[in-house]
């Protein structure tokens, strides 16, 4: 719905610029949500944000917003150059509205600004433990991994040992067998004083839908040695241990070694 009005007589100067303005900020927003999306490409923040397979689609909308920003920029160029030089006619239109004017385009650069000005972050073990790092992986959420007891068991990564055991749940049936897995660590309070939990988040869409996996690891010394959100690589063997009151697959380490945290700390 729709009120125009034409007048032969330009509008007031402080409405006049106020009319020039909000296009642009249009043009401005669009085009920093473009130039953000690309830069956390370029700077590889992308791949915490997103899972790889969507990492093109980021790409295009980047490219898309830039290209509709400089359209939309080509287009006004001439008509602010015209309203400023030349008493035209000046046609009005009020739109109803949830927001004033130019409020929707404030919103958006404001957030793409915050983009620009916090740099993403990989998940540790606050928010590992507030996502429930100590349940257990639903078949839903992982693609399980066909159980085959004569594999390399220290080939496999921390979430394929979890989704092996998410198709295949015994512990003792791993008994012996020989892991090496990176991870960060988390005290988990329900473990006691030597258990500390190795763990690492993973990605099936994006951030927002990031969960934790873990496995314990049963040290001879206080896991106070080995400070939350430390990057370890652990090599040793699998064994079996009550915990919390059910028996849990459990790394005995031979070898504990501090790495950096990785570019891309997330599984798939």
């Amino acid at each position: 719905m729709s009120v125009e009005s034409t007048s032969g007589r330009r509008p007031r100067s402080g409405e006049q610029r106020r009319r020039l303005f909000l296009p642009w900020l249009d043009v401005v927003a669009i085009s920093a949500w473009g130039i953000l999306l690309l830069k956390y490409w370029l700077t590889g923040k992308l791949s915490l944000l997103i899972h790889p397979n969507y990492t093109w689609l980021a790409i295009a909308g980047g490219i898309g917003l830039l290209l509709i920003g400089g359209g939309k920029a080509l287009t006004l160029l001439p008509q602010s150059f015209q309203r400023r030089n030349a008493a035209i006619p000046v046609q009005t239109t009020q739109h109803l509205s949830l927001f004033p004017p130019g409020w929707s385009s404030t919103l958006l650069l404001f957030t793409a600004i915050l983009g620009f000005v916090v740099t993403p972050r990989a998940f540790a073990s606050q928010t590992a433990i507030q996502r429930g790092v100590g349940d257990a992986i639903t078949l839903t959420r992982a693609q399980p991994q066909a159980f085959r007891a004569s594999s390399n068991s220290e080939s496999r990564s921390l979430i394929e040992w979890v989704r092996t055991l998410n198709v295949y749940p015994e512990p003792d049936a791993y008994t012996g067998q020989k892991v090496k897995v990176q991870g960060f660590v988390i005290h988990a309070p329900e473990l006691p004083e030597q258990y500390f939990l190795l763990s690492r988040f993973v990605i099936t869409c994006c951030a927002a839908d990031a969960y934790p996996v873990s496995l314990p690891v049963k040290l001879k010394e206080s896991r106070k040695d080995y400070p939350v959100d430390t990057w370890l690589e652990i090599e040793g063997q699998m064994i079996t241990e009550d915990l919390a009151g059910k028996r849990q697959l459990t790394i005995q380490p031979k070898s504990i070694k501090k790495i950096p945290e990785p570019k891309n700390p997330y599984d798939y």
